[in-house]
């Protein structure tokens, strides 16, 4: 029977904690305590707490790279679809989202995370471009920007104030906008 390493128990004590509480809770002292280990315990394997934040967001953009993997079918139903998993990823797990995309802590913070992010980014230049060769990596940044918008609107309750619950309409609408 293998046993878990302190460092792997430590970053799913993270996890565990960011989706349950949220980013705001997740300290050195709450991950600790969750694992069974003393408060300094962690800075022996993560000499910061952004490192430690930096390898709890690595289990994040595995999980979503895993999600944003191209599917068969026509372009832009496969951009369609990539972006209907982008917004599930952000509503099922809207801690590590958050997480995700806080790069004044995540920066420097070690785990080399731009190496794992930047393909993400490159899965959507890459299906826009099969749609519209020309200024592709423009229009995915300008798509990316506008998903983004809607997972954060989704999350803070705003779509459902204006009657939007449905965003398979509105996710379609907005790849066609960034593609035409």
């Amino acid at each position: 029977m293998s046993q878990v390493s302190l460092p792997d128990r430590l970053v799913q004590a993270g996890v565990d904690l960011l989706e349950e509480e949220g980013l705001a809770n997740l300290t050195l002292r709450a991950i600790a305590r969750r694992t069974g280990v003393s408060h300094g315990a962690p800075r022996r394997y993560f000499p910061t707490h952004n490192a430690l934040l930096a390898a709890i967001a690595a289990t994040g953009l595995a999980d979503l790279a895993a999600r944003l993997t191209p599917t068969d079918g026509p372009s832009e139903d496969r951009l369609v679809d990539a972006g209907r998993r982008y917004l599930e990823f952000a509503a099922e797990r809207p801690g590590m989202f958050d997480l995700l995309f806080r790069h004044d802590l995540l920066d420097g913070a070690g785990g080399n995370l731009r190496a794992t992010s930047l393909p993400l980014f490159q899965t959507f230049v890459d299906l826009v471009a099969e749609l519209h060769p020309d200024e592709a990596e423009l229009r995915a940044t300008a798509l990316w920007t506008n998903l983004h918008g809607l997972a954060t609107l989704r999350a803070t309750n705003a779509l459902e104030l204006l009657g939007t619950t449905d965003l398979a309409p509105m996710i379609r609408y907005v790849v066609r906008a960034h593609t035409a």
